[in-house]
């Protein structure tokens, strides 16, 4: 009995192996859409900040980055974790975050 359990633990390790290499092998073309779907995020995330007085919610930053909806649910997920958005409900339903404000030092200001 002892035997089976023992061979089917290998079975099933030698499978979770075989899963994770074959997520994490990506090609130089995946990685370059990646990085530029990440950079777009970035770009839209930020102009939205601004644009919107620091309240961003999953659909504008979807349509502003033109990314995969999955994709920008976790990026701003990943934003609201770092800095400590915080969820709100407006009178329609729609759920959006609401970020820390950007305060710019005026010094940095005059120097762009």
């Amino acid at each position: 009995m002892p035997i089976i359990i023992d061979i089917l633990l290998l079975i099933t390790l030698v499978a979770l192996v075989r899963v994770l290499l074959r997520r994490s092998i990506q090609t130089p073309q995946q990685r370059l859409e990646d990085a530029f779907s990440r950079q777009q995020l970035e770009d839209a995330f930020y102009r939205l900040l601004e644009e919107q007085g620091s309240c961003i919610s999953l659909i504008q930053l979807t349509a502003a980055s033109r990314v995969d909806v999955q994709q920008a649910k976790q990026y701003l997920e990943q934003q609201v974790e770092q800095l400590g958005a915080v969820p709100e409900v407006d009178l329609d339903g729609d759920t959006f975050y609401r970020f820390p404000k950007l305060r710019r030092h005026p010094s940095i200001d005059q120097s762009v």
